[in-house]
């Protein structure tokens, strides 16, 4: 009896297997079984590059595999673990903590020394693991107790910790282009066995074509809105089960954009928008204004990098840059959003077409750095009040001439402590109304000397 409950609770646990199989997603069901089916990430995997000898000579090395959603991070770890001889321990960051990451550890420990048996610890989403769950796995890295392969869509350099990154190996991989993508979905619904092809779905060339623009380079969206078209539809007389744009404009409904408000996405996008306005690039701005706003940033963040670009990159060239940022802050906070995002757009193309000039940003830099590394001299007598008879005894004021009595304003006086007399911090450029500015200086300068 002994003997037969093994074989009994195996081919149970078989089945269970086929029937999840049958039953999952059509992404999962699709996830290609080996290389000759892997699509994208030929910079990676391609026939004589690096990765792909190392992992078919099984001569693997911990690894951080970085791309963004859809892009193949967790069908190329399953990929490794079909073609190495390493045992696969998954882990999802999501779900798991340290209790999961000592179990894994214990087992890895007891499978080398009995099989000689390396175990490949695969942790997807790790940026989602805090210090102390990447520090729980780091000496177990070092000492080769695990070959971790850590899966993320967020930065390495900010999201995993130093030490563990240290060991392990980075590989970038690529957003899969628009031709790979359909490629995937043509495969999907000519498959009979793990596809859709049993269903006989005919997709217009047109809905293909909205579908792949739609995924963004995501397989995963992609195959998933495919099966809920597929599904929903239902087959006429011939049982064809015939879509168009309109079905997938359904199931879709909003596009997934690509963003994260506090991921590398958000700060590529605002660097993005900061640097087209300096560019003087109208278009360039708004484009990646509508990229910000419709992947819902908050939109006082992005004024508030408007105010700091009106100061630091238009400056005084026209000073009325900063009262249209300002009046865009008042206008979004007044009306909200969505109304509030023609303001937005208004002070986004005021601000790419001024006149630029970061005069003002280096004078400032200057000031910065001499009220930081020299001496903080004590201001002048004559600039000060002298608001007591006490004062007035000590000079306070004394000498000091009233620029009003003086013709145009204006008249020749020590204004900086003795050491630094003669600095000079704020050097007009020739752009717009700062090209006034720098005449009536030196004008001023001329008549000093």
């Amino acid at each position: 009896m002994k003997k037969s409950k093994g074989p009994q609770k195996d081919l149970f646990d078989m089945q269970r297997d086929i029937d999840l199989r049958r039953e999952a997603p059509l992404a999962a069901r699709m996830r290609p079984q080996g290389f000759d089916e892997f699509l994208g990430q030929e910079h990676l995997v391609g026939q004589g590059r690096a990765l792909r000898k190392i992992i078919e000579s099984d001569q693997l090395s911990s690894m951080i595999l970085w791309g963004p959603p859809g892009s193949g991070k967790t069908t190329l770890a399953l990929i490794i673990a079909g073609i190495t001889k390493s045992h696969f321990s998954p882990l999802s960051a999501v779900s798991s903590g340290v209790a999961d990451i000592r179990r894994v550890i214990d087992e890895a420990k007891e499978r080398r020394a009995l099989h000689k048996q390396r175990t490949i610890l695969f942790i997807d989403e790790i940026h989602r693991f805090n210090k102390s769950q990447q520090d729980a796995v780091l000496p177990f890295v070092e000492d080769g107790t695990v070959t971790l392969i850590g899966a993320t869509t967020e930065n390495p350099s900010f999201e995993v910790i130093s030490p563990l990154l240290s060991r392990c190996r980075v590989f970038v991989l690529k957003p899969l282009s628009d031709d790979q993508v359909r490629l995937i979905v043509e495969r999907a619904l000519k498959n009979e066995e793990r596809g859709v092809g049993k269903l006989k779905a005919d997709v217009d060339s047109d809905a293909v074509a909205f579908l792949v623009t739609m995924a963004n380079g995501d397989a995963r969206i992609a195959l998933n809105a495919l099966e809920m078209a597929v599904t929903s539809t239902k087959p006429d007389r011939d049982g064809v089960r015939r879509i168009a744009v309109s079905t997938i404009e359904d199931v879709i409904q909003h596009r997934a954009l690509l963003y994260d408000k506090s991921g590398e996405q958000h700060y590529n996008l605002i660097s993005a928008l900061h640097k087209s306005l300096r560019g003087s690039d109208p278009d360039a701005s708004l484009y990646w204004l509508g990229r910000m706003l419709e992947a819902g940033e908050d939109p006082l963040y992005i004024v508030r990098r408007l105010i700091r670009f009106a100061s630091e990159d238009v400056g005084m060239a026209d000073p009325q840059a900063l009262v249209v940022a300002v009046a865009a802050q008042q206008a979004v906070h007044f009306v909200g959003m969505p109304e509030g995002n023609l303001a937005l757009a208004e002070a986004v193309v005021y601000l790419a077409a001024a006149p630029k000039s970061n005069s003002l940003y280096t004078a400032y830099s200057r000031v910065q750095e001499d009220v930081q590394r020299t001496r903080n001299e004590p201001v002048p007598l004559h600039l000060r009040n002298a608001v007591t008879g006490l004062m007035r005894a000590e000079g306070y004021g004394k000498g000091y001439k009233y620029a009003h009595d003086y013709p145009e304003h204006y008249v020749k006086q020590q204004n900086l402590p003795d050491s630094i007399k003669e600095k000079r911090y704020y050097f007009p450029a020739d752009q717009g109304d700062e090209s006034k500015i720098s005449a009536r200086l030196k004008s001023l300068r001329e008549k000093k000397q």
